[in-house]
C-alpha cells in the first residue's frame, strides 16, 4: 500500500478515488513510564518509553488505514494527515495519534 501525505504521486495517475480512511489509536502509559518521563523533563533528553508509544501506535494507525483502503479496491492512500496529542489528566497520561487520507487506485502514466 503506498502512502502519502501529497495529493498526487509522481509518475502514476489517478484512476478511481475512494472513501476517507481514518485511524485512531490512545495509548495508555504506565506508571513507570510517567515516571521515567518526569525524570526527563527535569534533567533533558529524550524518553524512550513515550517514543516507543508513540511509534507503536502510529504503526497501527497506518496499518489500519492501509486495510480500509484495501477493503474499498484502493492501492493508495493520498493526503495523508498524522496528528499527535497527549491526553492527561487525574495524574495519568494517554498518548493518542490519529491519521485520515484519502483511498485511491492509481496506475503508472
Amino acid at each position: 500500500m503506498l502512502l502519502v501525505t501529497t495529493d498526487i504521486v509522481q509518475g502514476y495517475r489517478i484512476r478511481k478515488y475512494g472513501p476517507l480512511v481514518a485511524a485512531e489509536a490512545v495509548m495508555g502509559t504506565n506508571i513507570f513510564r510517567d515516571f521515567f518521563a518526569k525524570v526527563r523533563d527535569v534533567v533533558g533528553g529524550r524518553s524512550g518509553a513515550f517514543q516507543a508509544s508513540l511509534a507503536d501506535a502510529r504503526e497501527l494507525i497506518l496499518r489500519e488505514i492501509s486495510e480500509q483502503a484495501e477493503a474499498a479496491g484502493c492501492n493508495a492512500v493520498i493526503g495523508l494527515d498524522i496528528d499527535y496529542g497527549e491526553v492527561s489528566g487525574s495524574g495519568k497520561t494517554m498518548l493518542m495519534v490519529a491519521a485520515q487520507g484519502t483511498a485511491v487506485m492509481v496506475e503508472p502514466e
